[in-house]
């Protein structure tokens, strides 16, 4: 399979390259960092991809999107990841959250949440793990009773990020213990602001804006609030998680890691950053054929965890190789160097801690392609 970029995707790379260049700080370190200006400029720069319809260019136009070709927003995904995700989290609200909605939503909650993600003035976040129920999500028991005429959830959920400056969440909940554990759950499009709900941040190595426990109690929703169907709301949760799992390059910030290593270091490092860009081609490689898989209509399968668990792996990878490298160097600030890349590396290597953990464990996906093979 051919996967080189025509021409239009090339220039379509450029032209990002220059809008972020424009618009964001050349150090920008990504929102996980104490200084608030990171997020108050993201939060800017989304707009700005809004009003020009980037955020959701390869969205139907019906829907707010350009119905551009899905390799076009591969590479906006690519500039974004590579640079440190400029856009702050408003890759949830365009990767999955969207995308569900406009699959399982109403035409009603299409209309209103779609227009405001397109433009980049929502940020959501995700309620699902718990604290006995992380990789195994059908355990989890937050409820969600009816009563007169509405529901009222009680319960927590874990490790939500972005929870902290969300203006909605989309929630999981037990409506229903009949039958297996699967069945029974039902995902509620729910108002950040609403009585009931309390978020608290997790102190973390990962930096602020990142980890929070979000508590419900005794928190109203309605029945116009479903995501789909009543007591149906694993299959809204587990096509949401294959979006968002497939949907981060962190290959495209791996890759752009290394260039920046070749100009920090010097050529007795090159064979060790050599072998890390070859891991980096193969897990761009790896995910652009689950890319192409859903490109044809087809179902990703195990194809997706392969990728995952390659893609997670490098980052960590890449992240040891820099610091490595760098020595103490990689703990300096930005007051402290002349080239603005150097002060990110440990803030990175910090962050990639995480990669082999959300969006589904690393043994969980090692196990899915362990079944998949068995299977075979």
């Amino acid at each position: 399979m051919d996967y080189e970029f025509s021409s239009d995707e090339e220039q379509f790379r450029l032209e990002m390259r220059a809008l972020i260049a424009e618009n964001m700080s050349p150090d920008y370190p990504g929102i996980f960092v104490e200084d608030p200006q990171s997020l108050r400029e993201a939060q800017a720069f989304s707009r700005v991809l809004g009003a020009k319809g980037l955020l959701t260019r390869a969205w139907p136009a019906r829907y707010g999107g350009q119905d551009a070709p899905l390799w076009s927003q591969v590479v906006f995904n690519e500039e974004m990841w590579s640079h440190n995700e400029p856009r702050g989290g408003q890759y949830m609200g365009v990767t999955w959250i969207g995308p569900a909605l406009m699959i399982h939503g109403t035409e009603e909650q299409r209309r209103k949440h779609l227009p405001l993600i397109a433009r980049g003035e929502v940020q959501w976040c995700q309620g699902f793990s718990e604290p006995d129920a992380g990789s195994d999500l059908a355990s989890l028991r937050t409820s969600a009773h009816r009563q007169n005429g509405s529901f009222r959830v009680n319960g927590q959920k874990i490790w939500t990020s972005y929870a902290n400056h969300a203006q909605y969440c989309v929630l999981a909940t037990r409506t229903s213990s009949d039958g297996p554990k699967q069945h029974g759950i039902t995902v509620f499009l729910v108002p950040m602001d609403r009585a009931g709900i309390t978020v608290r941040p997790i102190d973390n190595l990962l930096g602020p804006n990142h980890l929070h426990e979000v508590y419900f109690d005794d928190v109203e929703v309605y029945d116009d609030e479903i995501l789909g169907e009543l007591d149906e709301g694993w299959r809204v949760m587990t096509a949401g998680l294959a979006y968002e799992r497939v949907g981060i390059p962190r290959y495209a910030r791996s890759d752009r890691i290394l260039a920046q290593l070749r100009e920090l270091t010097d050529d007795d490092d090159a064979p060790v950053i050599a072998a890390s860009m070859a891991h980096t081609l193969v897990a761009r490689l790896l995910a652009y054929r689950v890319i192409s898989t859903q490109e044809n209509g087809e179902p990703v399968g195990v194809k997706g965890s392969i990728a995952r668990v390659m893609v997670t792996q490098l980052d960590q990878e890449v992240a040891d190789v820099a610091m490595d490298l760098l020595g103490t160097e990689a703990l300096a600030t930005h007051e402290e160097v002349e080239n603005p890349a150097q002060a990110h590396m440990e803030h990175h290597w910090r962050y990639a801690q995480a990669s082999t953990v959300a969006s589904g464990a690393l043994e969980i996906q090692k196990m899915l392609i362990g079944r998949a093979l068995l299977a075979d």
